[in-house]
């Protein structure tokens, strides 16, 4: 995690700094290096030129994406309009990598420090708290708490006990920062609010501890264990000033919310979530990659089994170990606490599945896939539930049975799930979602689901080779969210062996593009869906710098 944010000077740097050139509809972006500098020569179709200099480089699992300053002006360093994608070996618009609406173009921006700064860099922990301190909804600024986005029963609560000291901390970081508080008499909460409002205006590079995930961004400042290596340190907050209370505290617990801190997925304003719920309002879980962590919180196991039994937070993440975990041999990590399934007879009277098949592994069921992945393929959801939970056959599509069972209808998989579990559906329900009880799943969610729903019956007819969906696939190369193109483009690439479509240019070149490259496809309109409905959490202004886009 220490390379998600490193000095450009003397980076290794994957993307081409060679003059490669990338247009994105009429603007184009030049990408070269002088001596041990790289630079951004940004054009647009309006005649304008900006040249900037790359000076951080952001990831490297997964892409690259750059930060850099006006070459002329100067200035804040800003995030540049460009990624360089590993799987595909091209540049890609940034922003395209989540849930945002279409761009007419490329500009620079948001500001950095308001922006990435806190996940991927090592800040002083009083910065992290202030959001919790300050209150139940406080100014939007990088260091807000998970704890909102939770249901009340699961939120820990952070509460100051000596308001003096409390102020002192935040007086002292505020003229660190070049600011005085204005009235440091004030309760916690005013003082809190206050400094969020300096953090946000003045918190840049020279404010960090390191450049990049250090230790303390996860393990909080260790004086103790630096002077004895036998005291562990700490992984929640702490100060002579500060409570932090913990609904079922566990070591496992405590990892948790040290991980979600960062991957809770907060940066896109796409209004919808799992569980059919809304990103302003009853939120459930994330359809994308980086909201683990608040997921995991939601889900059953969040008390006694941490993110480290899967993952290993210090290492690259090894792909074999991951993929063993998602076969039958891998659920002696969940049999740890649920020992009776480890007998196989128990599991197939528990699953309905063979034991030792595909559908023996208790994430096929628990953790299904169906969350968009940094690359391209999708990933599994961690909020640990049932695919028999009602939130889920009721609030969303497609059922997630169909997930490995994609040739199956609504009434067939219920009928299933009632007989084999003590469940029951309302059918008027499942026929407002579906249209019909005898529709196959997979091909009506990809023709009535909300965009992220969509996105998985895409995923799933292109790994199933679908040729009879290709031309319910292709419509989407028009969706009004690029990501969701960039999933119809790939499904259509692995049904038809070829879709060369440049999803950078216009609609009508895309559509020219679909009707010769993509077996003769023509992009007629999809039947009558739930509309996204922009509004108040669905999105923000081209033009904003107030958020990050990814």
């Amino acid at each position: 995690m220490h390379r998600m944010t490193r000095e450009a000077n003397g980076a290794e740097v994957r993307a081409p700094f060679d003059g490669t050139q990338w247009r994105f509809k009429e603007d184009s972006v030049v990408l070269d290096r002088r001596g041990g500098d790289r630079f951004f020569h940004i054009e647009t179709s309006r005649g304008a030129r900006n040249d900037y200099r790359v000076t951080l480089v952001l990831g490297g699992r997964t892409r690259e994406d750059f930060v850099g300053v006006d070459v002329v002006t100067g200035g804040d360093e800003l995030v540049l309009p460009v990624s360089y994608v590993f799987k595909t070996g091209a540049l890609r618009y940034k922003g395209y990598s989540v849930m945002v609406h279409e761009r007419t173009g490329l500009r620079a921006g948001p500001r950095w420090k308001n922006a990435c700064v806190f996940c991927h860099n090592t800040v002083p922990q009083i910065d992290r708290v202030l959001g919790a301190v300050c209150g139940p909804k406080p100014s939007p600024y990088q260091g807000e708490q998970v704890d909102r986005w939770l249901p009340i029963e699961r939120r820990q609560t952070t509460s100051v006990v000596e308001n003096g000291a409390f102020a002192q901390s935040v007086a002292a970081e505020s003229m660190h920062l070049g600011h005085t508080l204005r009235r440091e008499s004030e309760p916690a909460g005013a003082l809190a609010c206050q400094a969020i409002g300096i953090v946000r205006s003045d918190f840049d590079r020279s404010s960090l501890l390191e450049v990049g995930i250090g230790c303390e961004a996860c393990h909080g400042g260790a004086r103790e264990h630096a002077l004895d290596p036998g005291v562990r340190p700490s992984l929640s907050p702490a100060a002579p000033w500060l409570r932090v209370d913990v609904p079922n505290p566990s070591p496992a617990a405590a990892i948790n919310r040290v991980c979600a801190g960062c991957h809770q997925v907060l940066f896109s304003r796409y209004p919808f979530t799992w569980e059919g719920g809304r990103r302003d309002a009853g939120a459930g879980g994330s359809h994308i990659n980086s909201g683990e962590g608040r997921d995991f919180l939601l889900g059953g196991c969040a008390s006694a089994m941490a993110c480290t039994a899967c993952h290993d937070p210090h290492g690259s993440g090894d792909a074999v170990a991951l993929d063993a975990l998602a076969t039958p041999a891998g659920n002696a990590t969940c049999t740890r606490c649920h020992a009776d399934l480890a007998d196989r007879g128990r599991l197939r009277n528990h699953s309905h599945h063979d034991p030792a098949g595909a559908g023996g592994a208790c994430v096929a069921c628990h953790m299904p896939r169906k969350n968009m992945g940094l690359d391209g393929s999708l990933t599994r959801y961690h909020r640990i539930g049932s695919p028999t939970d009602p939130a889920r056959v009721l609030g969303d599509r497609p059922l997630e049975c169909a997930l490995c069972h994609g040739d199956r209808s609504v009434r067939t998989l219920v009928d299933a799930m009632e007989a084999w579990w003590p469940v029951r559906y309302p059918r008027p329900r499942l026929e407002e979602l579906y249209g019909s009880l005898d529709a196959n799943v997979i091909r009506t969610t990809l023709d009535r689901g909300k965009p992220h729903e969509k996105v998985v019956a895409i995923a799933a007819l292109g790994e199933a080779r679908a040729r009879d969906a290709a031309s319910r696939v292709a419509r989407e190369l028009l969706d009004e969210y690029p990501l969701v193109r960039e999933w119809a483009k790939r499904a259509l690439t692995s049904i038809l062996g070829r879709c060369d479509v440049d999803l950078a240019a216009d609609d009508d070149t895309i559509r020219r593009q679909a009707l010769s490259s993509c077996g003769g496809a023509t992009l007629e309109a999809a039947p009558a869906k739930e509309p996204a409905r922009r509004g108040r959490g669905s999105d923000w202004p081209a033009s904003s710098d107030e958020d990050p886009e990814d």
